[in-house]
């Protein structure tokens, strides 16, 4: 099943966002279950938050994933939705 994740920053707070980059996006590779990832950009070209679709067996999995995330460890996501999604272009 696909897994949709919709995460938004903490303002302010972009600078958590930098300094867990690199965990994050290791954190994506070596799971193997990220098919499409990306920041949000707010009106300045910074980013504000994540868009990520997982190819996971269950919700619980995909809730799992984003628990794990070096990016929600570090506090940086005011909010985020874990929402089963269906692919039907692309």
């Amino acid at each position: 099943m696909r897994v949709a994740l919709i995460c938004k920053d903490k303002p302010g707070h972009l600078q958590i966002r930098l300094d867990n980059r690199s965990a994050h996006l290791a954190h994506i590779q070596t799971s193997g279950v990220v098919e499409m990832a990306g920041p949000f950009l707010d009106a300045e070209g910074q980013m504000c938050g994540s868009l990520l679709i997982l190819d996971v067996d269950s919700i619980d999995e995909g809730r799992a994933w984003a628990e794990a995330d070096p990016y929600a460890k570090a506090g940086l996501f005011e909010s985020v939705l874990v929402q089963e999604w269906k692919k039907v272009v692309g």
